[in-house]
Formats: C-alpha cells, sequence, structure tokens
C-alpha cells in the first residue's frame, strides 16, 4: 500500500487529496485498513486506484470495519426508509444492489441489462432541476452546467453522519468536457471532466475565516430540522449549488410527520478530528436553528430567522467556492474515491446524457459516536 499525495497545480490553493496503489480493498488486512484510516483524516480525499473487481458485499465490509461500533445499516437507513422520510433527497430512484442491500447505486443514463441484479435500470442522477435558476435546455446542451448541491452525507435525523463514503466508479462517461458556471454573478466557471464529483476541504474554510469569527465558530453550535430533507423538499438551490434560495418554502413544523425531540440533531458549528484538525461543518440547508456564542463567556444568542441564518453560514461559506479550492480531480473506471465525510463538503454535477453513462457504487454508514467540537455544548442550554 503506498500513499501518494495530489500534487495540484499553480492555479489550485487546495490542501488536501491523496492516491493509493497498491491496495485490494476485497482483501484488506487491519494493518492496511488503519493506515486507510489515518490516510483518509490526514487527506480527506483518497483515491483508491484499480478496484474494478471490488465486490459489493466486500464493498460494504469495508467502511462497517471503518466503525465496527456502528448500526450495520446505510446513513440513510434502508431504501424503504429514505423513500418513505427522505424528502428532497429520495425524489430520485436510488435502488441497492441485492447481494449488498447498503450499496445504493446512483449514476446516470441506461445501468444495462444486468447490473448486479439489477434489470434494465435507467439511474436519473442528481439534476439542475434543483436550482431556481438552472440553465437554459440550449445551453445545457453545450455543455454548460452547475454545481448540484453542496452537501455532506448525513441524515442529521436519528442516526449520526457517517465517518467516511466510499464511492466506487464502476463506469465514468468518455466523452469530452463540460463548463461548470457560478451563474451568481461572479463570473467564476471551471472546465471539468462529466460525471466527476466535486469536493471542498472545511478544513481549510474554518482557516479563512478570521480569529472573530474562528471565536464565535467555536462557541456556537446548530440545531437541525426533524427529517430535514423532508423539511426543504419543496426549496430550491442557489446558482452556485451552495445554499438555498430564501423563499418561505420550508414546511411548518406542524405539517411534518410525527418526530421524535429525543432523535433531533444538534451539533457544534466546527467539528474536530482525530490529528486535532478544527472543520467548520455545517449543512446551512438543514439548520432549523442556530445559537451564537461570540466568546466563550458570552450570554448564548437563539437565532430562528431561517434568512439570517443562512445569511451569515454563507458570509463564511462562499469564501471557499472558488476554482482555486475547488478539487475535481480526473477519476478513472475502478477508482474508489473515499473521503472524511466530517470535514469535506461535495457536490455531483450534472451534464447532457449524450457525453456517456455514469455508474457508481456508494456506501456509508451512520456513525458510532457524534461529532465533537472544541467547546461543548453546554448541557444547561436546550431549544
Amino acid at each position: 500500500m503506498v500513499v501518494t499525495p495530489i500534487k495540484h497545480g499553480a492555479d489550485k490553493k487546495c490542501t488536501m487529496g491523496a492516491t493509493i496503489t497498491g491496495l485490494d480493498l476485497n482483501d484488506v488486512s487491519n494493518e492496511d485498513l488503519a493506515a486507510l484510516r489515518e490516510a483518509t483524516h490526514r487527506y480527506q480525499l483518497v483515491m483508491i486506484k484499480g478496484q474494478h473487481d471490488l465486490d459489493p458485499v466486500k464493498h460494504w465490509e469495508l467502511v462497517t470495519r471503518l466503525d465496527p461500533e456502528a448500526p450495520n445499516v446505510h446513513g440513510h437507513g434502508t431504501v424503504q426508509q429514505f423513500k418513505k422520510v427522505g424528502g428532497l433527497l429520495s425524489q430520485r430512484d436510488v435502488p441497492c444492489i441485492p447481494s449488498a442491500p447498503n450499496i445504493r447505486l446512483i449514476g446516470k443514463g441506461y445501468q444495462g441489462d444486468d447490473h448486479y441484479g439489477i434489470k434494465g435500470f435507467t439511474a436519473h442522477g442528481p439534476s439542475n432541476d434543483y436550482h431556481r435558476y438552472p440553465p437554459s435546455a440550449e445551453s445545457f446542451a453545450a455543455g454548460n452546467t452547475q454545481f448540484q448541491r453542496w452537501h455532506i452525507d448525513a441524515p442529521l435525523y436519528e442516526r449520526e453522519p457517517p465517518h467516511f463514503t466510499a464511492l466506487r466508479a464502476v463506469k465514468c462517461p468518455d466523452q469530452g468536457d463540460i463548463q461548470v458556471n457560478w451563474d451568481d454573478g461572479s463570473g467564476l466557471s471551471m472546465t471539468v471532466k462529466p460525471g466527476q464529483t466535486a469536493f471542498f476541504s472545511t478544513i481549510q474554510l474554518y482557516d479563512l475565516l478570521s480569529d472573530e469569527e474562528k471565536m464565535l465558530a467555536d462557541n456556537s453550535w446548530v440545531e437541525y430540522a426533524p427529517f430535514p430533507y423532508m423539511w426543504i423538499e419543496k426549496c430550491k438551490g442557489r446558482p452556485n449549488g451552495l445554499g438555498l434560495e430564501n423563499e418561505g418554502l420550508e414546511h411548518k413544523i406542524e405539517e411534518m410527520p410525527e418526530w421524535d425531540p429525543a432523535k433531533i440533531k444538534t451539533y457544534p458549528m466546527v467539528w474536530v478530528n482525530p490529528l486535532g484538525k478544527k472543520a467548520l461543518q455545517v449543512h446551512g440547508i438543514a439548520v432549523r436553528k442556530m445559537f451564537l456564542k461570540p466568546t466563550p463567556t458570552s450570554e448564548v444568542e437563539v437565532v430562528e430567522d431561517i434568512t439570517r441564518i443562512r445569511q451569515l453560514l454563507l458570509s463564511w461559506q462562499d469564501r471557499i467556492l472558488r476554482p482555486e479550492y475547488i478539487m475535481m480531480t480526473p477519476v478513472e473506471n475502478g477508482d474508489v474515491q473515499m473521503w472524511d465525510n466530517w470535514s469535506v463538503f461535495h457536490s455531483a454535477v450534472d451534464y447532457p446524457e449524450k457525453y456517456g453513462t455514469r455508474t457508481m457504487h456508494q456506501a456509508n454508514l451512520g456513525a458510532s459516536d457524534s461529532p465533537v467540537g472544541p467547546v461543548p455544548i453546554p448541557v444547561s442550554v436546550t431549544s
């Protein structure tokens, strides 16, 4: 097993990424597993090469071995549970691999007459329909697109966020380039290969904050909505894929299915990883309440104005949403991208079907523990 840090171009400021060779994920020793875990925390995103023959059962076994105390189920639960309360996320069909039901098939286009037991399935991947202002049909057909939805893989209700996501590229589109446009008035864009996943580091994002902002983030926390993706299922995304348009389309709490207050998730704004690095890890589209403490001795301010919550988060998060900070390393068939889901945001990128089929196997499981911040959330303060 050889870990090689990725050397980014002179136009890049990315601080993450490594490739791993000499590792067969069908047969991982305990020593290599520990090295893989450490490398993923250190480099945040690793590209494990040459996994063309990875058995889906072994794919799932990998993520369970990385967190053996976690419940043995996908981070969003079973496919049935996901369809019932997945809201925004369950608006497209995401089937499971029959031999390994916790492995999800995601992608775009016809997946074949028989894909690991899935018969005649056509995938409809994340679409620019999510945006309030998507590119026109003509512009999209010409290869112009947007980041679809910047996010972490997390249910944010009942289950904990997965530590890792492992995404295997079974088949990647093999035609041409596409142009990702911010379409937010900034004039920013990137030329990339279709079917890639985009990433940015929330450790690097934290480092972009001022000292005053870091202190506020260190001492503050957020509360997520019950069934958060159902709560926002009518909402639309901003043109650059980060955050939502503020249109008041969130469901009222009384419209939501019956929910358990004990399953509501309250997390620090800043998550500290096993190497001691701080990440500004707030999934702003799902935050319902914010608890602000500018200093350790300040009184807590409870913010329930959704517009104000999002404005504050975007004033920080938009800083890293620039081409020099975004990583879209070319992915080859057989690669497994594995990332530290507690310190990375990622986004799919839609593309015209003419560029080819995309086939991915995705695995993650809700963690056995909760994110820890630099400052404990006061137990005396409740929502």
